[in-house]
């Protein structure tokens, strides 16, 4: 299999930016949170039916597919984009800045959709390729419930695939250049609530009561020795307290006390270590203080794993694109962030890659942070990806 993009179809992709960038403006002065992204939705629809798409809505809630056979070549490829936005207040300032309180694309959703949407009208409208593509938009990709939605309605069931791709902005990595690497890409992502209950009392005789806080305590502390002494060095696990609650003035013992844990690893078994840990010192500081200990331990999403092969074709599709020296592999262990397209690649297999959002103002701001936006410049590029990876994947014979 070889990839090549041609010069016209990079000018055409050039051509259309300031199209799509405008487009994406209109999708993020609009965010839409979780599973309700029926605007977005109705607008990605509407264009992909004009250039030609069969398109099926209501997938999965308001996921669409869109799907575009060209000859009679057997292979099927499958790309995704997410579109849902975050519960966050806006306050960059832009002249195209949310104009709805306390939501904003913090993400990049709005450019990734952008993205794909330029791609699939050169690939429409060009059709160079000779196979099935189906386009995936993706809604709750930040509930992490978006895909396993669709996937429970039939998404490959009815839309067979034979690999599957997605890509995500980086903030702090120059535009034009890309991470592609098999094997984990972040980690899964597990949330954990731990409620302490003891007896609680006056503060000035603490000896009639049974005092919760003081097994949390212990606990944060020692829920930390578990990476540190529990996971071998080589592997890469986190465990964050997020969120602490008890008590409600300075001097009354509470009777409960509670953590919010987000744990995350690269490899199941790790994954599964921490679990067992988490819940052995948790039990035990309780016993420890006198006190019960209530876990609820919630399975989010499984750490990205990037099949070899897979990762092979998108590394030369996105080598033609930006050339060898600008496509590079990190250690999993750089970034432990989760995606839910997890459980489309245990599904189907594929790859889901980076692509540099950029450095300064606003595009080099983090994600998730009021302040961050999503790069335009990244949009003839991350579509001259996919044109190149469709078009390599899908490819004629003679």
């Amino acid at each position: 299999m070889t990839t090549h993009l041609p010069n016209a179809a990079r000018a055409a992709l050039a051509a259309s930016a300031e199209r799509f960038a405008e487009l994406r403006h209109g999708i993020h002065a609009h965010p839409e949170l979780g599973a309700e992204v029926p605007r977005t939705a109705g607008i990605v629809a509407g264009l992909l039916r004009e250039w030609g798409y069969d398109v099926h809505t209501g997938v999965g809630g308001h996921g669409i597919v869109a799907q575009l056979k060209v000859g009679d070549g057997p292979r099927r490829i499958g790309i995704r984009a997410d579109m849902d936005a975050l519960p966050l207040h806006e306050r960059t300032g832009l002249p195209y800045q949310s104009q709805v309180p306390g939501r904003m694309h913090a993400c990049g959703h709005d450019g990734h959709t952008a993205t794909l949407l330029a791609a699939a009208e050169y690939l429409a409208a060009t059709r160079h390729f000779d196979g099935t593509l189906n386009l995936i938009f993706q809604p709750d990709e930040e509930g992490m419930t978006g895909a396993l939605a669709m996937m429970e309605d039939g998404l490959f069931e009815r839309f067979p695939c034979d690999a599957i791709y997605a890509y995500h902005n980086a903030p702090g990595l120059p535009v034009g250049m890309a991470v592609v690497q098999p094997g984990p890409q972040g980690g899964s992502s597990d949330r954990v609530t731990v409620t302490f209950r003891g007896k609680g009392g006056h503060g000035a005789i603490p000896h009639r009561a049974a005092d919760p806080t003081l097994a949390l305590a212990q606990a944060v502390v020692a829920l930390q020795g578990i990476v540190a002494r529990n996971v071998a060095p080589v592997d890469a696990a986190v465990i964050s307290v997020g969120q602490i609650e008890a008590g409600t003035t300075y001097n009354i013992i509470p009777e409960t006390a509670t953590l919010k844990l987000s744990v995350r690893a690269t490899k199941p078994e790790v994954r599964k270590l921490l679990e067992d840990r988490i819940r052995e010192v948790v039990t035990h500081q309780a016993a420890s203080c006198g006190v019960a200990a209530e876990i609820d331990y919630r399975h989010l999403v499984p750490a990205i794993c990037n099949t070899a092969a897979e990762s092979a074709i998108a590394w030369a599709a996105v080598a033609t694109v930006l050339g060898d020296d600008k496509v590079i592999q990190v250690p999993p262990s750089t970034q432990m962030g989760s995606e839910d397209f997890a459980w489309m690649l245990e599904k189907v297999p594929g790859c889901y890659f980076v692509l540099g959002n950029g450095t300064g103002q606003w595009v080099g701001c983090s994600v998730h942070n009021d302040g961050y936006d999503f790069n335009d410049a990244l949009i003839p590029l991350g579509a001259a990806c996919w044109v190149a990876l469709a078009e390599g994947y899908l490819q004629r014979e003679g």
